[in-house]
């Protein structure tokens, strides 16, 4: 049989075994710990870098060949233009012209050495001394020549010079990478490899014949339109250069030079479309902006490297330009707010292009001009928008004033109507349509038909204003407008763009109906029990059921206005919203349409609040109302926070009621705050012993002490500082009692500080009577005395330091 121990020591014996396996544990983890720490490979410390040059050799190359370069350039100008005022300027263009001659041979014997970064710096002084001599020939030969004219031929004459000598000494080693490579053999690597190839002319050359064309069109002055030609002319050139030519410098060159002349020319081109007096200047215009277009997409087709973005870049702006030069030809005969159709029209027809076989980024370029054509031509169409739908608000200064005659009417109180209102339909309807239709079977059919809905709305909205409508016929357009969005709403894949469109619409209808009083009163009961009818569908309620609220509101507001009823006795029948929010959030439990009727039955408390306030008595009485409503939805056990909204309405209403009673006794507020937060701290310690008693008593004692502490130093009377003396006594004790830290020090401080107050005069007497070393004399004994007990007095500190840290 077998003896098993007692049970207390069992549970001994186990408790010494469980001692002992922690201590070894605690033992093997240390020396785990040491065995890791000990096998870890001891890592050597680096050794220092070299220090490395902060340059290289060839850089330091040719930094020192271009600073020799310039030097002897402004040496050569300086030579030209200044000195040798003894030779004539005959003399100095011969001297510069052989000196030029020797400078241009220079390189060949330079690159036969391989030296071609000398040979480059000496090729950039001969061309640059090509340009003195350029102007010396003007000074000897051609005195009476004009400056523009001569330039142009010079700048031509030096591009073909430069061009041709940058062929001569490199154009066989360009025409074959096969026989560069065999002609001359690769260097060891890190060596710079010579390959007998000047870079510098043909780059030059593409820059000297941006000017010939431009200088030109300037010298004949023959207007704008011929300068416009001349630079889209050079951007041709340029192109063709970047799209043909190999050589990445001229390429480069030719590029930039593609962009800046074709961006002034473009531009020029568009402002004389646009302010072209007549349909001749208006083809002319029109001409050179399809020179334009056709420079860009044709850029586009035959890039060498094709980029998509770059590709989808350049077929925007061509499509963009082809839409400009269109319009432009119909702008001056059509009249005023059709031109704006006129661009749309070819911008509608460039989106044909998505149905072509043209290459995918080509085509995503024109489709995306068709676009932006479309979106700037509804972004015309927004400030009609903005007056017919902002317009209403306008009602709110004078409301009920009669209602209008036409529709227009109605929504240009404070903006002017725009000229051009009566076309902007027609674009709205025109780009919806595309949209409509260009979204079917494709990705972004969702975004699509967002868009013809907006813009649908938009035209409804728009469309009884701008036809001059009666005034009725305009209220009940956007109220079948606001209707049809809520009913879309209901079956549509995405319900946030029709529920913000019905809700726009509605609260511009509201507005509308504030020109009589009956309108005022129909419209707004017929929203708010359509929206409440709405508010039952589940993807619906978090938008409608606080519009419900809100327009009940509005409705309540009115039919007190309309019953005669003073501000303040319409306030009380506001205050049922907020209690209908309150039970119907109560009942839709955790639903997502409870907090939304919960913020919007809250903020139906403001306009309550705001008719009261120059009525205490009743605005005292609406904020315990408040109070109450908050009250019954902290019930819930999912609001319990709310009552602390609610205990603040109460005290706020009880202080109004009191000051509209002219009590000015601190205590009458503060009490009512005081004796419910201290039986709240009771229960909290009841519950939780080990809370704080600041937490629980520290801000129910100081909301009462505090006040009436400072009313009493100003209170000539006895009665305050006596009852203020005995209460501060009450809790000091009551605080030493039950060893409460709070209670005890705020009660003790107000004591002390209501007894100085009482006792300040006969201080104020005793310090008179007595002679001026008293003081000094008793400070002194006093120091004296401490001194002579410091020691005891420590330790007596020491010992209140730990009785009062053991009070909670």
């Amino acid at each position: 049989m077998t003896h098993f121990p007692p049970l207390a020591e069992e549970l001994r014996l186990l408790d010494g075994e469980l001692r002992q396996l922690d201590a070894r544990r605690a033992l093997l983890l240390a020396r785990r710990a040491w065995l890791i720490a000990a096998l870890q490979p001891v890592v050597p410390p680096a050794p220092p870098r070299a220090r490395r040059p902060e340059t290289t050799a060839p850089g330091v190359q040719n930094v020192l060949l271009v600073l020799g370069g310039v030097l002897l350039t402004v040496a050569a100008i300086a030579f030209t233009l200044v000195s040798w005022g003894r030779m004539g300027i005959s003399g100095r263009a011969a001297v510069l012209g052989a000196v030029t001659l020797a400078v241009l041979g220079g390189p060949v014997p330079l690159l036969r050495r391989k030296l071609r970064s000398t040979a480059e710096a000496v090729a950039g002084l001969g061309l640059a001394l090509t340009v003195l001599d350029v102007y010396a020939l003007y000074e000897v030969a051609f005195p009476g020549v004009a400056g523009l004219g001569y330039a142009a031929i010079a700048s031509a004459v030096l591009a073909g010079v430069w061009a041709g000598y940058g062929l001569v000494l490199g154009g066989p080693h360009r025409r074959s990478d096969q026989s560069t490579a065999t002609a001359v053999p690769p260097l060891p690597a890190g060596r710079p490899q010579a390959t007998g190839l000047l870079h510098l002319p043909l780059p030059a050359a593409m820059a000297a014949a941006q000017f010939p064309l431009i200088l030109w069109a300037a010298a004949a002055d023959a207007g704008a339109p011929t300068m416009t030609a001349a630079l889209l002319l050079t951007a041709a050139l340029d192109t063709a250069v970047a799209l043909r030519v190999p050589l990445r410098s001229v390429r480069l060159v030719a590029t930039v030079g593609a962009y800046g002349s074709g961006g002034w020319g473009t531009f020029a081109a568009g402002w004389l479309s646009w302010t072209a007096p007549g349909p001749s200047a208006a083809a002319r215009a029109a001409a050179l902006l399809l020179f334009a277009a056709a420079i860009a997409l044709a850029a586009a087709r035959h890039l060498p490297d094709p980029k998509p973005k770059a590709v989808t870049a350049l077929a925007l702006t061509g499509g963009l330009i082809t839409v400009a030069a269109l319009g432009g030809v119909l702008r001056p005969s059509l009249p005023d707010g059709w031109t704006v159709l006129g661009y749309l029209a070819f911008g509608v027809a460039l989106s044909a292009a998505l149905r072509t076989r043209l290459p995918e980024p080509l085509r995503r370029g024109l489709v995306w001009a068709s676009g932006s054509v479309q979106a700037a031509a509804v972004v015309w169409t927004l400030p009609l928008l903005a007056v017919v739908l902002l317009g209403p608000v306008g009602r709110l200064r004078s409301i009920w004033s009669g209602s209008p005659a036409t529709a227009r009417d109605a929504v240009t109180i404070d903006a002017p109507w725009p000229s051009y209102a009566s076309t902007a339909p027609v674009v709205l309807v025109v780009v919806a349509g595309v949209l409509a239709v260009a979204g079917r079977g494709t990705a972004g059919r969702p975004r699509a038909v967002a868009g013809a809905l907006i813009l649908t709305w938009a035209t409804a909205l728009a469309l009884p204003a701008a036809l001059e409508l009666p005034y009725t016929v305009g209220l009940l357009m956007q109220g079948l407008t606001t209707v049809a969005a809520l009913a879309y709403a209901r079956s549509a894949e995405s319900r946030s763009t029709p529920l913000v469109l019905a809700f726009l619409t509605s609260v511009s209808l509201a507005c509308l109906a504030l020109a009589s009083e009956g309108v005022t009163l129909g419209v707004l009961a017929a929203l708010t029990v359509l929206f409440a009818a709405m508010a039952g569908q589940p993807q619906l309620g978090p938008v409608c059921a606080p519009a419900a609220l809100g327009y009940a509101t509005a409705l309540a507001c009115a039919a007190g206005a309309s019953l005669g009823w003073q501000p303040q006795h319409t306030a009380l029948l506001v205050l049922v919203v907020p209690a209908v929010a309150a039970l119907l959030a109560a009942r839709l439990g955790g639903s997502p349409t409870t907090v939304p009727v919960e913020v919007t039955g809250a903020a139906a408390g403001l306009p309550a609040l705001g008719l009261t306030a120059g009525d205490p008595p009743m605005l005292a009485l609406v904020l315990a109302l408040c109070a109450v409503i908050a009250a019954g939805t902290a019930v819930r056990a999912d609001r319990r926070p709310i009552g602390y909204a609610a205990a603040a309405l109460f005290v706020l209403a009880t202080w109004i009621r009191l000051a509209a009673w002219d009590i000015g006794s601190p205590e009458a507020y503060t009490l009512p705050v005081t004796v419910p937060a201290l039986l709240v701290g009771v229960v909290r310690r009841r519950k939780d012993p080990t809370a704080s008693s600041w937490t629980a008593y520290g801000a129910g004692i100081s909301v009462t002490f505090v006040p009436s502490l400072l009313a009493t130093w100003g209170d000539p009377q006895w009665l305050r500082p006596l009852l203020l003396g005995a209460a501060a006594l009450a809790v000091t004790l009551v605080g030493a009692r039950h060893r409460l830290r709070a209670p005890l020090v705020l009660g003790g401080a107000v004591l002390v500080l209501d007894v100085l107050h009482e006792l300040a005069p006969y201080l104020v007497q005793v310090a008179g009577a007595l002679p001026r070393w008293v003081p000094p004399a008793l400070a002194g004994l006093v120091l004296l005395a401490l001194g002579a007990t410091y020691e005891q007095r420590i330790r007596d500190a020491r010992r209140v330091r730990e009785v009062l840290g053991r009070m909670r």
